[in-house]
Parts: structure tokens; sequence; C-alpha cells
């Protein structure tokens, strides 16, 4: 029987646009820079390094746009260069004016961007198993300190891109021990007993560093997944520092370790569908990650779901039972966050500039609240304000803002998830931003801001009358090519630290202020200080002080 005439025409007409696509995919193809196998090996490890985190492991974009090389094409090579060399406001680095990335690394990765990305592996628990290593067992650790130091008021020092962690007394501010890590690490966090520190890398690689031995040395590594940034050890009374979890940026998973041997026990895969009824999302990746003071969990932000889950772990040792996960739809891109009154959960939806108040006891959302342009809290500010209560407050990467919040519902109702000051300082760019119940002020930094008088400037702003008290650019930071970065207070309140983020081949420093008068009263300096970051005190960091 012959083909209807309409419907030939409909098919010749679907092979002609299929052909058409298929010489336009030919030539896009072909109008592709060129590169080595080499130079396209590296400039995917650098993107991973460097990029992955804002931008996506599969460059489909979170805190940063995407980066499809059909979109870049738009914009052509030379202008991707001038953006990777002098950065943008809105909080993109400039590796090249910081030093971090040479001219013709930047040609390599402008045209690496240009080309479609490669798909990234995935892994099995096998290929993790092959990444654990127990340096020393729990049983032939110490079962008490080794040394006479005060180990609560240790600070872990982060030395980014040279793969190590500084322990540092916080008391005579010397070195105690260098002890190597994964590399580009993220964060340190504390154990419940605050005896150990738990390390994750950008690289995916997670470190338990026991602060009770003579020097504090790692004790067990595991490589979960390939890139990274969450961490955290179970807290909930009669679990402490029985499990830890690591949250993946890529693949997409969360990995249950031992607490005290990081033995991986559990994958839980994190790709799925976009909060309400949304569409799959393969790079669902994790973010921030708390430990619940109410319930045997982890509370876990799925940050391109939109999601928020609470990971009850208290079966993890009872062979076929359940894993519970309890998912609660929250907003999208959920990036960095931390406690106020260790109830709420306040983390920022950064892409929307939107605040999102958990209620981590009755597993809601309390609030949602507006920030300024891209918030960024790092694990934010508590304090109690004589007229206003517990309040808490973020900083912000694209806008000029402090944002201060009400957070205490029962006892201050009628200011609660209210935005009680929205403080203007002199620099977008800010990271981090710290307190102490000890210190009048709020420590602010602008370390990503374009200006190198910005990045190396740090803003005191008053907790009574939310004014700024004081700016003031850090003597030697621009000498040494640096941003000053990431506040921590010692565990009395009375000192706070910050680091000089240099380059890998000059050493830098880390400033100690008084929490006070702020004056400069130490710095912390030796060839070993190169590319510090952050900065996390045991004590503080065990106990939520912040």
């Amino acid at each position: 029987m012959n083909e209807p005439r309409r419907l030939r025409r409909i098919s010749t007409g679907i092979a002609a646009l299929a052909l058409a696509a298929t010489l336009a995919l030919a030539q896009a193809q072909a109008e592709r820079p060129t590169m080595t196998a080499e130079e396209f090996a590296e400039a995917t490890q650098v993107y991973f390094d460097r990029c992955a985190g804002c931008h996506g492991a599969l460059r489909g974009g979170a805190t940063g746009p995407n980066l499809y090389p059909d979109r870049l094409a738009e914009k052509g090579a030379p202008y991707l260069q001038a953006v990777m060399f002098g950065g943008l406001p809105g909080g993109m680095p400039g590796w090249g004016m910081q030093g971090v990335m040479s001219m013709e690394e930047i040609e390599v990765m402008a045209r690496f961007l240009l080309n479609e990305p490669p798909a990234p592996a995935q892994i099995s628990l096998e290929q993790i198993l092959d990444t654990w290593v127990v340096h020393v067992a729990p049983e032939d650790r110490p079962s008490e300190p080794q040394h006479d130091l005060d180990w609560e008021d240790f600070f872990g020092v982060i030395l980014r891109d040279m793969g190590q962690v500084a322990i540092v007394d916080g008391g005579t501010k010397e070195l105690v021990s260098l002890v190597e890590t994964g590399y580009a690490i993220h964060i340190l966090r504390s154990s419940a007993s605050g005896r150990y520190f738990t390390s994750i890398g950008r690289d995916g690689k997670a470190s338990l560093i026991d602060l009770w031995m003579d020097p504090p040395q790692v004790v067990a590594e595991v490589k979960p997944c390939y890139d990274a940034r969450s961490i955290e050890s179970s807290k909930y009374h009669g679990f402490e520092d029985r499990y830890a979890i690591v949250g993946c940026y890529w693949p997409a998973l969360a990995v249950v370790l031992d607490g005290l041997t990081l033995e991986p026990l559990k994958m839980i895969g994190t790709a799925g569908y976009e909060r309400g009824a949304g569409g799959y999302v393969e790079e669902a990746r994790v973010a921030a990650i708390v430990a619940s003071h109410f319930y045997p969990e982890w509370i876990v932000n799925i940050k391109e779901a939109g999601q928020t889950w609470f990971v009850d772990y208290s079966r993890m040792d009872q062979p076929g039972q359940p894993l519970a996960v309890t998912m609660l739809d929250t907003d999208l891109y959920l990036h960095d966050g931390g406690w106020a009154q260790n109830r709420y959960f306040i983390v920022a939806a950064n892409q929307l500039n939107k605040l999102i108040a958990i209620d981590a006891q009755e597993r809601t959302v309390a609030a949602v609240i507006e920030a300024g342009t891209i918030p960024h809290p790092g694990r934010g500010a508590n304090w109690v304000h004589p007229e206003y209560g517990p309040v808490w407050a973020t900083g912000n990467l694209g806008s000029q803002e402090m944002t201060v919040t009400a957070v205490d519902p029962e006892g201050h109702p009628e200011h609660a998830w209210n935005v009680v000051a929205r403080v203007q300082v002199p620099f977008t760019g800010n990271l981090f931003l710290k307190t102490h119940p000890n210190s009048p002020w709020v420590i602010y930094d602008h370390v990503m801001s374009p200006s190198p008088v910005g990045a190396a400037t740090l803003c005191a702003i008053d907790k009574v009358t939310f004014e700024v008290g004081s700016c003031w650019e850090v003597p030697g930071a621009r000498d040494v090519h640096a941003r000053m970065v990431h506040i921590e207070f010692n565990r009395a309140g009375t000192e706070f630290w910050v680091s000089a983020w240099g380059r890998m081949d000059t050493p830098s420093f880390i400033a100690v202020y008084d929490a006070v008068t702020l004056e400069e009263v130490h710095r912390i300096e030796g060839d070993w200080v190169r590319t510090p970051t952050g900065k996390f005190n045991a004590h503080n960091t065990a106990r939520d002080v912040y």
C-alpha cells in the first residue's frame, strides 16, 4: 500500500530536519577549539578543583551560572580569559590576578569551557573501600591526651592548596602538628566529644585527626567521592562520635561512615526529583549538613533538588533495618548554613536571595526570609540583642549588606523571622562572618571582592547598634597577594584569627586580634603558612559557638 502523500511529506520533513541537525552538530563540533589529550585531562582536573563547586560537575550552574559551551561561545574565548583573570563582582575569583593560574593555564581553560564537558565517572562501594585506610586502630589510640597542651583550644587551620591541615595551639600560637589531608579542604568539623577533627577535601577525601595524640595525626582516611564539601559526625546523646556522614558534590550521594575508623557503611543516592513536582535532577549535590540536637539524625541539604533530608542513623548497627530518610521540600540551591539557638537550622537558598529557617524539632520550615544578593552565611553569627532577643546574621556575596534576622518566636514573637537590620558594608564579596558571646563585635570579611583593597579589608559591626564600628585594610596582605578570609574566635572569645589567603609559592600569615579593642596582638608566620583559609577552634566547633 502506498504511503499517504501527507505522511510522506512529514516523513521527508523529519528526515531533512534530522539531517540539518546532524550537519549543524558536526559543524559546531568542528568549530570547537582543539585540545590535546593532556590539556583536556589537566583542564578537567582544574575544573573539578576550582570551578565545579559553584558551576556544577556537569556545568549546569548553581551558585554560579551554567557553563554550557553554546552559551559561552556567544561570549568568546577572550571574554572567558578576562573573567578568569580578573573575576566578577558576584563572587567569581580573579584566578590570574591572584596568581593562582598563569595566562597559559587560563587560555587552556577557556578552550576547555568551549568544548563539551566530559561525563564524570560514577563510584562504587568497592572503589571507596579501596581508598579506606586505618592508620591507628581505635584500640591502639590513647585513653587520655598524650601531651599537656590545651587541646580544646587547638585551632585546625586549613592550608587549602597544600593539601594539609595545621594544628596550632590557641594559647602559644605555635604550630603543634602539620598533617597531610585531602586537597582543597573545605571544612573541618569536630566530633561530639571534641577529640577528633574530621576534614573533607574538594577531592572527596575525608580524614580523621586525633587531637589527643602526640603529635596530633590522621588516624583514618577514605575517599567516598570525587568532589565533596560537607562532613559531620553523630552528636545525639548515646551516639556521640559513632558515625559520620560525607556529603558529595559528585557523584550525587551521601556516604555514612563509621565515626572512629571512617569505614564506609552506607551509600545514599541523592539524584532525584526537584521539590514539589519538579523535573529529574541528576546532579543533586549535598551541601551543608548539621547534626540534630533533638533526634539521632543529620539534617542534609540537597542543593539542586531544593530539599532538606532528615537522615536517621539510630538503626545503623541493626542489620536489615532501614535507614530512614524524611524529605522536606525547602527551596532551590541550598548552600551554607548554621544553627540559631541550636534549634533552627538557617540555610541560604543563595541564588534566590533567601534564607530558609528549618525547625529541627518539628522538622518543618519555620520561615522564609529575604536576604541580600547571594547570601553566603558560612555558619552565620548568633547573639542576643537587647531589643530583638536572639538574632542570627548572614553576609552576602553579591551585595554590600549584612542581613540580621530575629530568631526567637517563643520569647520575642513580635520580631521573629523579621529582618531587623540591613547593615551596609563597604564592599561586596563576603564569605564569612563570626562572633562570640564575649565579643561586642561581628567580624566581617570581603574575601571575594574584585578590589584588592576590599579583599584585604575587615569590618567590625556593633552587635547592639548595628553600626559599622571600624573597617581596616590588614597591613601586609596585598604585599603577599592575599585576601583576608574566615574569622574564628578562641575558646575564651578574647581573640579572633583571620587568614591571609595567598599564593602557594609565597608564605603569608594569620592575623590575631583582640576581640574587644580590635588591635592586632599577634601574627602567626612561618614557611608552613601557605594558602591558609578556614580555621576551626576545637571547643567552639564541637559546641556550635559562632
